[in-house]
């Protein structure tokens, strides 16, 4: 048996992804693809993720069978040094296994599609604002790392220092499959640099992740329940300030979601965005909806709720950055605050998963 077919109760099935994948290189063939660019694009990622899966599970069988082989070698040999190298060698796929095996969780309808990741802060003024712009560093940090592209959408600074809020969006494989979790509020305790008598404080942000709408999912929004306004986009000054009113800001009436964007020149391209951000956001809500009623159903497993306290980062009396939701947690405070989060996202995933096929097996 693969070990793959074993993984999550068959989340990633081997079998199929290997057919799947033949026959996505097969329609990549056809010639009059690219005459439809929104689909010929979704089908070069969906071939992108399947071959990248099972070349990583190829890889690491070939590593795992070469490293047995090594280490059964000697032993019979006798080579102390040559088993620690196997040994290390097998930690290393193990890790790359638990790694694949996350990954292989991602299989939510809009996992794999791009992202929006809004950072609000929280009440307190410049404190509460200058830990959203440390939020969003860290989130931009990170998504550099995986290789994902950062697009600023809109950005509202704070009165003195840090942001109002911010919103970006990530472009990348499974950005929204590995963001996700990550909605909630965000404590942190610090001793201020905004206050003289050095004393300490809790401040809170909120972050929002929302899936980028293809052409899979279809959300339809009537025109006479979207308000649109528009304002003037802040700027950097000088040559630079925005003299015309083209940021977008749209509402959504029933629902109360408003989006804003101001990343173009163009008020019309702030306004396609703009409508791209609210049906992403009008998505996530039924997405959320859809979680909190089999939440309700299922009331121990509450503590995963959006919008919810998720994590606590705290700087002083000591260092500490705990997820509340799975109880993971690491002292070296600085390499989380640059970026260094997937510890956390990896156990909130499995945590989320596991309950769901809990679920699943009860029903």
């Amino acid at each position: 048996m693969n070990p793959v077919s074993s993984w999550s109760g068959g989340i990633f099935d081997w079998d199929n992804a290997v057919i799947r994948l033949e026959e996505v290189e097969h329609l990549a063939q056809d010639p009059d693809l690219w005459n439809d660019s929104e689909k010929a694009q979704a089908l070069m990622r969906e071939r992108t993720r399947l071959t990248s899966a099972i070349e990583g599970v190829r890889q690491t069988e070939t590593e795992l069978s070469d490293s047995i082989e090594l280490a059964e070698l000697a032993e019979a040999e006798g080579e102390d040094e040559l088993i620690e190298d196997a040994v290390a060698t097998l930690k290393k796929v193990a890790q790359r296994v638990e790694k694949q095996r996350v990954e292989s969780l991602l299989s939510g309808e809009a996992d794999a599609n791009d992202c929006y990741l809004e950072v609000h802060a929280g009440a307190g003024g410049t404190e509460s604002q200058d830990w959203a712009q440390m939020l969003l560093r860290m989130y931009t940090r990170w998504a550099e790392r995986r290789g994902y592209k950062v697009e600023e959408m809109e950005m509202s600074p704070g009165d003195e220092a840090g942001i109002k809020s911010a919103t970006v969006k990530l472009s990348g494989m499974n950005a929204y499959g590995w963001s996700k979790t990550e909605s909630g509020v965000h404590r942190l305790v610090r001793i201020s640099p905004y206050d003289s008598q050095a004393r300490r404080h809790t401040s809170f942000a909120s972050v929002g992740v929302s899936p980028v709408i293809d052409d899979t999912i279809e959300v339809d929004l009537e025109d006479k329940d979207i308000r649109i306004d528009t304002y003037r986009a802040s700027g950097a000054g000088g040559q630079h300030i925005n003299k015309t009113d083209s940021a977008v800001r749209m509402t959504h009436i029933p629902t109360g979601v408003v989006v804003q964007c101001q990343n173009s020149r163009s008020q019309h391209r702030n306004r396609a965005e703009a409508m791209a951000m609210l049906k992403s956001r009008i998505y996530e809500r039924e997405l959320r909806m859809r979680e909190e009623k089999a939440q309700a159903e299922n009331a121990e497993k509450s503590d995963i709720g959006w919008g919810h306290q998720i994590r606590s980062y705290v700087l002083q009396p000591y260092r500490m950055v705990k997820d509340l939701r799975t109880n993971a947690e690491t002292s070296n405070t600085d390499a989380v605050l640059d970026g260094d989060i997937d510890q956390f996202i990896s156990a909130a995933l499995a945590h989320r998963i596991g309950g769901e096929n809990e679920e699943v097996e009860a029903s």
